[in-house]
């Protein structure tokens, strides 16, 4: 086989990993349009041949600190990985979800380059795979040092699943025995936590598409249902039907969600129409 059959028989990386060769046409645009990233970008995602490589050397980057350096990071998250492949395709999923509901969002290539609230949810990735290896110390680490960086606080038993969201992700924090679906939106300042001392089960269960407004204060081991909205600001203290929009302190049903699938949507508006349909 000549070297041109062989280069033509190996799949192209558009179609085996198009994130990723999404990621590396838009990381060569930025170097080509502005030479004094040029260094930036080669080191970030150019010089690696996958994604999971130049995530681990992303989040080193923002984790390096004298007390643990970002090589032993890297080969934390490679151990995680390798634990739990899964791990990867969750992490695209972040991408294309960032890139789908934030109209900030313009490129694949921003969330890994810049946006914490991307990068705090796969160090909690790493970090809750490390924690469940029973290497909790370094995942308490993880969690220290992304809290100390980006103001996201989320405890590495805290199940997370795929296709997140966070919007501008400044003071989130997400309990222990928290447990966040899929395809969910998260907006600053959102709280998952427990009521008091009580040991155990004690952390709100967010099922799939749910949209949790800017300040959302959820208490408790209760049950946001799947694709709900809670309004900005509110405090809830007791479970939430599926499909249905929470408001208020203590928050209460004031309608339906305004369409399917919520998280995608953003939309956190309320109509009179609405209300009239959730009563």
């Amino acid at each position: 086989m000549t070297q041109a059959s062989r280069s033509n028989a190996r799949p192209k990386l558009h179609s085996v990993d198009p994130v990723w060769s999404r990621i590396r046409e838009e990381a060569e645009e930025i170097a080509r349009d502005d030479p004094s990233l040029g260094g930036f970008i080669f080191a970030t995602i150019l010089n690696h041949d996958s994604f999971e490589a130049a995530l681990f050397h992303r989040l080193a980057q923002r984790l390096d600190h004298p007390d643990l350096c970002g090589e032993l990071i890297v080969q934390a998250f490679e151990d995680a990985v390798e634990a739990d492949p899964d791990i990867g395709q969750a992490v695209r999923a972040d991408v294309v979800a960032v890139f789908d509901r934030d109209p900030a969002c313009f490129r694949y290539v921003e969330p890994l380059l810049y946006f914490k609230g991307f990068q705090a949810v796969q160090i909690h990735r790493m970090a809750h795979r490390l924690w469940h290896m029973g290497r909790k110390d370094f995942a308490f680490y993880l969690q220290s040092r992304t809290s100390q960086i980006f103001s996201i606080d989320i405890h590495p038993a805290a199940t997370v699943g795929r296709g997140i969201m966070i919007d501008h992700a400044h003071n989130i924090v997400i309990g222990e025995t928290a447990f966040v679906g899929d395809d969910c939106s998260l907006l600053h300042g959102v709280t998952l936590g427990g009521t008091g001392k009580a040991q155990g089960d004690r952390h709100p269960k967010v099922r799939r598409g749910v949209l949790l407004g800017a300040g959302a204060t959820v208490l408790g081991n209760i049950e946001i249902g799947e694709c709900a909205r809670v309004a900005s600001g509110s405090v809830v203290l007791h479970d939430v039907p599926p499909n249905r929009t929470v408001a208020g302190v203590p928050a209460k049903v004031v309608g339906f969600a305004g369409c399917d699938e919520p998280a995608r949507k953003m939309d956190h508006t309320f109509a009179a129409d609405e209300k009239a349909a959730g009563e």
